[in-house]
Order: structure tokens, then C-alpha cells, then sequence
């Protein structure tokens, strides 16, 4: 590693190189970062992409004083380690090690807490507003990439903010795409920005040009307005920000802190809110990063020569999904697909490929992406929109009052329900059983193995009438814990007879109640295991079967215990007045940091040795 990042204790010390220095230090980042990365995972393309800019940023304004505020934060590797945390990044993502997002009991210099998109311009214009009530003196700075510009909360923002007079600066990030390449009319105008070079030309001259036309007497003022307008429609580019109320700089290149250290400073000085467009290359100084964004945005362990991700051990639920959806779209000409800017995270790339007619990526716009497939189910057709756990919560209403209040046939995959580990508090799935639960006309299912989960989509995708979803985890799972039986509503699979304690698993929890109970046999315990499948409606007969034998319930999920499948279960047995002992196990009343989800469920007393533990104490 170079010497010039080794002195770089603070943002303060960048202050002191020159641009020959710091342009080698950018080098020497990139070089840290593949490092770093390939050993602990992350998000690498997105942060080699803003490399130049954050020196920048650092260069110009004073943080912790001065306020950034990442919108995501995927971004963020970067300015971590311009700002004291360099040496941690061994750490990166791992339990009780750093964040890879902005925390704000991380480091002074993380203002805000990010982790979900579009959110940063909202937050950046309530510091503003809040600084100036106070009448504090430092700049505020939201930075957005042009795929979290898609999200509709970001317009809600600039749309705000654009009528307020608060010295506000607005960055956005343009590299072309977010998490998969961006879709939509918001893609299509930036792009045009980006790629024309007339714009480029006139950007810095068409207003002083044009306020040098006269105007003689009343009307032909008017008219000349008029003309005015037109022209800069025509030909000067950021006219949609500018008529939002922004002072528009750009496009700039991403790469040259020269140019972006002049704007910057421009920016600070100006009065009232300012929208600069950067156009960055995202992987930049990796080939392997640039020429497959997508897979390097949020990668496993990698091999820096090659880079091919360390383990894979055969196919993710993800990937079940994605060619159970292909099968189904051939059976089913009325079967369509919806990612909201996750074709391939999602499984869902070889659908869009097979099918292109019938796959919908409507950006990062979760709301729309609901709302959009109750009018396509509302008009006779299948939709199945495939989401992460964390990013559905975001468009909680819309399930509710779009979908299940009119009992549409809207099928949700939920991927990455339960721990997904080294994100951490933004984006675990432990709230997914919860907040469907007791939503009225909502079918709630989870596989415990690819066999049940591929039968569960034949099932909700074909046979289904109503709203319905099925949730799994991240990563890989069991092929086939048991012999698959037909999925029939509301119905459970009794995976063992015991006589001493109930122990009711739902989804990838129940493969761990499975070894619970061979444990437990082993110390003289008869314990029997039911699958759930449902959450709802729960299996009503066999759980109060089962119940009445053994006299004593465990339930076991990977989901917040507030509202889950366990309190779901303590309610069927409350409603039969069972004289049973219930004790439930999942996640507390709290955020569960980052870490991996062996740590995390040791840590919870979720996993095989620590479960039996506290199984022996209930017996």
C-alpha cells in the first residue's frame, strides 16, 4: 500500500496534498478498497465510482461540522476511510465491526443513518432547515445516484425543496445505473444530458446570452420571456431542475477533482438550493467491476485476479425462484414478473431475457411497483412481484388498500426474509410476517426447502385466488428436508410424533427444529416437530392436536417475535382457552446490527445448541 493514504488520519490531511498527490492517493484507494473487499465482501463497484468525488467533497467542505448525507450509503467505503476508519476495514461488515453504511454512533462525520434509497434529499433539507432556525453557520450536502433519483420520495424532496431559500446542495451521482442499469423517462433525460456535447458547450453561456436581449415596452417583454424560456427548453440542459427551483451545475466529470473542487466551491457560495449533476463511472479502476456492475454493487469474498466470488456451493432460493418463475410464465401466458431495479438480485434476469413482454423493472419505486401490479392483476393477469423483505415495508399502504382490500390476485416473492446478516438494522427481514399477518385476505407462506418452495410458487402462482406471499430467506438452503406433500391451504406437514413438547418451525427455521428435536431425543426428550407453512391461516386442528398432547409449545422463526408466527400461535391457543405452556423464539423488540447470520443466531439463542439450552430449561 502507498504511503500517502498511510497519512491520512483525517479529512483535514487531504486539505494538504496537491492534485498530483491526491490523484495518486485515488489510485491508492481503489487498490485499498479491491483489497479490502475481496477478503470481507461489500459493495465495491458503487464506491470505486465515487473515489474523486469524495477527496472532493472533503476538499472543499468540513465535515463533522459541514453535513453529508449519503443517500443508501453503499457509497460511503470511501469516505470511511478519509475519516479515521481505515484500519477498522478488516472489520467491514463483520459482527461488532464496522457498518457498511453510514451510522452516526460510527463517526462524527455520518450525519444521518441511510441504508434504503431516496431518502437523502429529505433528510439533508430538514438539517438545513433545522441549521437555519438555530441560526448555525455549515453546509449541507445530500448525495443521490440517478437510480435513487428514480424513487418518488427524492421528487417529494426536491420538490420541496426547490421553493425553499435555504443554502441547500443537491449532488447527484450519475453513473447509469443503481443496483441493475436504470429504466425509465428520468434514465432517458440524463442520459441525453450526459451524451450530448452541445450541452456542454452552451451550459455556462445560454443564460448571460440571453439576458442580453432587450425588451422594449410591455408586450414585447412578455413575448421575449416567452422566447426566453423556450429556448432554454430547447438547448440548456438541468432545465427540469432548474424549474424545480434549483440552480443546476453541470454535467461534470466525475474523475477530475479539479473541476469538481471549482464546482463544489461554486456551490458553497451560492445562495438558495443548487443541484450539481456528477457523471462517475461506477467500478471504475477494477475491469472485473466495470464491465459487471451488477455483480460487483454488493459482492462475496472474491479472487482480485480472476474475480470470481470464493464459495458457491450450488443454486440461492433466489435462483430456485427465478426458474420456477420461467417454467410458470410457459404454463401460463397470463404469468408477468415486477423487480423494482433488481432483475438479477431478484432471480429474475433469465424471465426478462424469455419473456421481455411480460417482465416490468419499474425502478426504485417499491409504492408503484404494488399499486402497478393490482392494476395488471385487476385486468386479468398474474403478477408476481419479487422483492426484498426490507425494501416491501416501504410500500406497506399500498399492499393494504390497493391490493387486499379489493382480494386482487397479486403474488409477493419475498427474498431475503429473516437475518440477511452483514447489512445489517436496514436491511434484515425481520418484520415481513408481522406487518402481512393482519392484513386482511392475505395467504402467508414459507418453504422450509427448495422442494416445498418450488411447490408453494406452483401453488400461488396457478392455483391461488386472492393476495398472497411467500417468503425465504437469503442465500442457499436444504434441497429437500422431507417428502414434499401437496401444499393445500392453510395446511401443516407433521415432520416427527413426540409426547413431550410441541416444537412448531415455520420457513428455514424449521430445518434447526429438526436437529433440535434428534437432540433432544438424545437426552431422553420425545419432541414433536410441525412444519407450519402457513402463518396464515395457521393450521388450526394440528396445532391444537399436537398442543393438547404435549402441554407445551415452542415456535421457532426467523422474524420478529411482535406479531410473528409465534404470537399468531399463541393467539389460536388463547382463542381455544388450551391449557398449554407456550414459549416463543425469534428477535427481541430491537434493530439487529450486521454480522453473519451464524453470530447473529447464536447471539439470539436461535441456533441448535443454545435453542436446546433453553428448550431444557422450559421442560
Amino acid at each position: 500500500m502507498g504511503n500517502i493514504l498511510d497519512t491520512i488520519q483525517t479529512p483535514g490531511d487531504i486539505k494538504k496534498l496537491n492534485l498530483q498527490q491526491q490523484q495518486a492517493l485515488a489510485e491508492e484507494i481503489r487498490s485499498f478498497l479491491i483489497e479490502k473487499v475481496s477478503k470481507t465482501g461489500g459493495h465495491l463497484a458503487s464506491n470505486l465510482g465515487v473515489v474523486e468525488l469524495t477527496l472532493a467533497l472533503h476538499n472543499v467542505f468540513d465535515t463533522p461540522k459541514d453535513r453529508i448525507v449519503w443517500d443508501v450509503g453503499h457509497q460511503t467505503y470511501v469516505h470511511k476511510i478519509l475519516t479515521g476508519r481505515r484500519e477498522a476495514f478488516d472489520t467491514l461488515r463483520q459482527f461488532e465491526g464496522i457498518s457498511g453504511f453510514p451510522k452516526v454512533n460510527e463517526s462524527p462525520h455520518d450525519c444521518f443513518n441511510t441504508g434504503h434509497s431516496s431518502t437523502s434529499i429529505s433528510a439533508a433539507l430538514g438539517i438545513a432547515k433545522a441549521r437555519d432556525i438555530k441560526q448555525e453557520q455549515y453546509s449541507v450536502i445530500a448525495v443521490i445516484g440517478d437510480g435513487a433519483l428514480t424513487g418518488g420520495m427524492a421528487f417529494e424532496a426536491l420538490n420541496d425543496a426547490g421553493r425553499s431559500p435555504n443554502n441547500f446542495i443537491v449532488i447527484l451521482n450519475d453513473n447509469e445505473m443503481s443496483i441493475a442499469e436504470n429504466v425509465g423517462g428520468l434514465s432517458r433525460y440524463l442520459s441525453k444530458i450526459r451524451t450530448e456535447p452541445f450541452y456542454f458547450k452552451v451550459k455556462e453561456d445560454i443564460d448571460i446570452i440571453l439576458n442580453k436581449i432587450p425588451a422594449i415596452g410591455r408586450s414585447a417583454a412578455k413575448a421575449l420571456d416567452t422566447m426566453k424560456g423556450t429556448i432554454k427548453y430547447m438547448i440548456m440542459p438541468g432545465v427540469l431542475f432548474e424549474e424545480l427551483g434549483f440552480k443546476y451545475l453541470g454535467p461534470i466529470n466525475g474523475h477530475d477533482i479539479t473541476e469538481l473542487k471549482k464546482v463544489l466551491s461554486r456551490a458553497k457560495a451560492a445562495k438558495g438550493p443548487v443541484f450539481i449533476h456528477v457523471c462517475t463511472q461506477k467500478g471504475k479502476g477494477y475491469s472485473h467491476a466495470e464491465e459487471n456492475r451488477h455483480v460487483f454493487h454488493s459482492i462475496s469474498p472474491f479472487e482480485i485476479e480472476t474475480g470470481e466470488v470464493k464459495v458457491n456451493n450450488g443454486p440461492s432460493y433466489s435462483d430456485i425462484f427465478g426458474n420456477k418463475m420461467v417454467e410458470l410464465a410457459g404454463k401460463d401466458k397470463s404469468v408477468v414478473s415486477i423487480t423494482a431495479a433488481m432483475p438479477h438480485g431478484t432471480g429474475l434476469a433469465e424471465f426478462s431475457q424469455k419473456f421481455p413482454e411480460r417482465f416490468f423493472d419499474v425502478g426504485i419505486a417499491e409504492q408503484h411497483a404494488v399499486t402497478f401490479a393490482a392494476g395488471l392483476a385487476r385486468n386479468g393477469l398474474k403478477p408476481v412481484f419479487a422483492v426484498y423483505s426490507s425494501f416491501l415495508q416501504r410500500a406497506y399502504d399500498q399492499i393494504l388498500h390497493d391490493v387486499a382490500v379489493q382480494n386482487l390476485p397479486v403474488v409477493f416473492a419475498i427474498d431475503r426474509a429473516g437475518i440477511v446478516g452483514e447489512d445489517g438494522e436496514t436491511h434484515q427481514g425481520l418484520f415481513d410476517l408481522s406487518f402481512l399477518s393482519h392484513i386482511p385476505n392475505m395467504t402467508l407462506m414459507a418453504p422450509a426447502d427448495y422442494a416445498e418452495f418450488s411447490e408453494m410458487l406452483e401453488y400461488a402462482v396457478l392455483k391461488h385466488w386472492g393476495p398472497i406471499a411467500v417468503r425465504y430467506p437469503r442465500g442457499k438452503g436444504p434441497e429437500k428436508l422431507m417428502d414434499t406433500a401437496p401444499v393445500h391451504p392453510g395446511q401443516a406437514v407433521k415432520l416427527k410424533e413426540g409426547k413431550d413438547i410441541s416444537i412448531l418451525a415455520v420457513g428455514n427455521m424449521v430445518e434447526t427444529a429438526v436437529k433440535v428435536a434428534d437432540g433432544l431425543l438424545s437426552m431422553g426428550i420425545s419432541a414433536e416437530v410441525i412444519n407450519a407453512r402457513f402463518v396464515k391461516p395457521l393450521d388450526a386442528k394440528t396445532i391444537v392436536q399436537s398442543a393438547q398432547k404435549t402441554k407445551k409449545v415452542v415456535t421457532l422463526e426467523d422474524n420478529s417475535i411482535i406479531g410473528g408466527f409465534g404470537s399468531s400461535v399463541l393467539s389460536l391457543i388463547n382463542h381455544h382457552a388450551l391449557d398449554v405452556k407456550v414459549k416463543m423464539f425469534g428477535y427481541p423488540d430491537s434493530f439487529i446490527p450486521h454480522g453473519s447470520r451464524n453470530d447473529l443466531m447464536k447471539k439470539f439463542n436461535l441456533d441448535e445448541e443454545s435453542l436446546k439450552k433453553e428448550i431444557l430449561k422450559f421442560k
